[in-house]
């Protein structure tokens, strides 16, 4: 567990990823910053993120409340912002006060502009820099290439993606059935995700795409296991480098979502979907071409869109 003033020797480490500076461990950057460093790092639910987003919004007022008083005002409960500070390496809320106190103080002489910057305009930078990432593990694409190869052979593919990862499993099903002859999409869990794994196995299918966007349910691990367990192979999409998720599968593919607002965004695994979209599209280029122009003939005969 962190000591406080290893805590806040972290203050200017905040978006940018940097180590803090080693030997007199004196924090660096604007109040707020120094505030977003404490808070680094962690995984937050969005309650705690709701408490996260006052107390660098209210910071002058934030760092001498009482722990009742913080809570009616961000409307959680009491025990929400113990774990909150336990969740940030603290022994309690009392020694996160502590932290942020002299924080605060120095904020006073500051500018209020700066301290309350624009915390949107912050979500979408950090974006950009996981979409850099993102550019940056692409430059070799050879892995997106392979596992493209195989989900297009793949008859039936299924796609795989439970509570949070539901919109993107979609998307993929939805973009992929424009190019291949059968995408099964799974969005329920329990035994009727291990239903519809085991259909597309005996019908033929070799892979399954799964999503797995934080927070990542146990349910997935269950379905991804089920799915190993009919002789399916697993592509997984996630934000995860390590864990049990990522052990599962036979394959993972790793873009960063984003985390400085109330819910995360996921503008990284989109780009990171089509990707494997694009790649799924070049491994059968007369099959992708044929099928476009099909779907496209369809559309104007039952006009699906509007004319632009």
């Amino acid at each position: 567990m962190p000591s406080h003033q290893q805590a806040r020797a972290q203050a200017s480490a905040i978006t940018r990823g940097k180590q803090a500076p080693e030997g007199d461990g004196s924090p660096e950057g604007s109040p707020a910053d120094r505030v977003r460093a404490l808070f680094g790092g962690h995984r937050l639910s969005p309650a705690q993120r709701r408490i996260a987003q006052y107390i660098i919004d209210h910071l002058t007022e934030a760092a001498f409340l009482s722990i009742t008083d913080l809570a009616e005002r961000v409307g959680v409960s009491q025990p929400s912002v113990t774990r909150f500070a336990s969740s940030l390496g603290f022994s309690g809320f009392p020694a996160l006060r502590e932290a942020l106190q002299p924080i605060a103080l120095s904020s006073v002489s500051g500018s209020r502009e700066e301290i309350r910057r624009n915390e949107l305009q912050a979500a979408v930078d950090a974006e950009i820099e996981n979409l850099e990432s993102l550019r940056r593990t692409l430059a070799d694409p050879g892995r997106v290439l392979d596992v493209g190869r195989e989900l297009a052979r793949s008859m039936p593919l299924t796609v795989l993606g439970l509570r949070i990862s539901v919109s993107l499993a979609e998307y993929f099903a939805y973009a992929a059935r424009r190019i291949h002859p059968d995408v099964r999409l799974v969005t329920r869990g329990g035994s009727v995700a291990y239903d519809a794994l085991l259909q597309s196995r005996e019908a033929g299918g070799t892979w399954v795409v799964a999503f797995a966007m934080p927070r990542h349910a146990n349910e997935t691990l269950a379905a991804m296991q089920a799915a190993r367990s009919t002789g399916l192979r697993v592509a997984l999409i996630t934000d995860l480098t390590l864990g049990s998720l990522v052990d599962e599968a036979d394959v993972a593919l790793t873009a960063r979502t984003g985390s400085r607002l109330v819910f995360d965004s996921y503008s990284a695994p989109g780009v990171l979907s089509c990707a494997v979209l694009q790649a799924m599209a070049d491994a059968d280029p007369v099959r992708t071409q044929a099928r476009l122009e099909g779907y496209e003939q369809v559309a104007d005969q039952h006009k699906f869109f509007l004319d632009d």
